[in-house]
């Protein structure tokens, strides 16, 4: 089993025709994942095979709607790369179209925007699940990439890793991946101040998942996602869990990379988050180059 997308996954990518959605939906392809349409408005009904760098193995049908794509190619996952202005537009329209999984790779949305389709998200009776904005995307290793990241880091097996930051979910894999475990899932949340699923329902997917041994949870300054994890973790959680938090050394007030990595006042600081996960019982790594072995501490391996 995997959380999220698997191999059946059929995947409609928005702004396929664009420079970044054609060279990552070729990425995605060549990996197997189902890219079954691409969505481009006034390009509907042409067959998209790439432009003149990038050549699809197989043509890709265009629509003009996400909507098209669910009713005439079955799409039940969306990929977004669509500039920051449109991009959540592109996100209340893959709601709408009943889409289960979306992922928005977008960065820069406005957090504006973002509140509007926060609220979409939360109305009772919506059904998708929005994976970012500003993130790396899904990979369940084997049989479905859906996002950026690099595949050869990633290989099958029984670690499920979420992960706010980008970066260092390609460093939690890598590694994880060198010690022969795999990763059964790994998730890449974004750090946007508002986005779609939040550690907390990363990790409870990852608990209930039977294929999932283990857990990594890499957070980073800004907001509680990570108290708020680890507090259900401690309570509800019988897997091995180790955390890694980036920003220790972050002047207060000011933003570092990600548009909600910030710490105000005494709130969301990384000393704060890695005394909450300790107290929590979670082993937390004290670098980046060490988030593979303080798993292996607390899994026993």
């Amino acid at each position: 089993m995997s959380v999220l997308i698997n191999k059946d996954t059929r995947v409609v990518v928005s702004g396929l025709t664009g420079k970044t959605g054609t060279f990552h939906a070729d990425q995605c392809m060549r990996y197997g994942t189902k890219i079954v349409g691409g969505v481009t408005p006034g390009k509907g009904g042409m067959m998209y095979s790439g432009n003149d760098k990038i050549q699809f193995e197989r043509p890709v049908p265009v629509f003009n709607t996400i909507a098209d794509s669910v009713s005439k190619e079955g799409a039940n996952a969306c990929v977004i790369f669509v500039p920051p202005p449109f991009a959540a537009d592109s996100i209340l329209e893959a709601i709408d179209a009943g889409v289960e999984t979306i992922i928005c790779i977008t960065e820069g949305i406005p957090v504006r925007d973002m509140a509007i389709v926060r609220a979409r998200l939360n109305e009772t009776g919506c059904k998708s699940r929005l994976i970012g904005p500003n993130c790396p995307g899904v990979i369940t290793p084997g049989e479905c990439k859906i996002g950026i990241m690099p595949a050869k880091i990633h290989r099958p097996g029984t670690v499920g890793i979420v992960s706010k930051s980008g970066t260092l979910t390609y460093e939690a894999a890598f590694q994880v991946s060198n010690l022969g475990y795999g990763q059964s899932t790994t998730i890449g949340i974004g750090g946007d101040p508002i986005n779609g699923t939040s550690m907390l329902e990363a990790v409870q997917m990852f608990n209930a998942d039977p294929q999932t041994e283990a857990i990594i949870m890499i957070g980073e300054i800004g907001g509680n996602n990570e108290q708020i994890a680890a507090q259900w973790l401690k309570e509800n959680c019988k897997k091995p869990v180790a955390a890694f938090i980036a920003g220790t050394t972050a002047p207060k007030g000011r933003r570092m990379g990600h548009a909600g990595a910030i710490v105000t006042g005494k709130s969301g600081s990384a000393a704060e988050k890695i005394a909450t996960l300790k107290a929590c019982g979670i082993e937390v790594a004290p670098t980046p180059a060490q988030i593979g072995k303080t798993l292996l501490k607390v899994w026993g391996k």
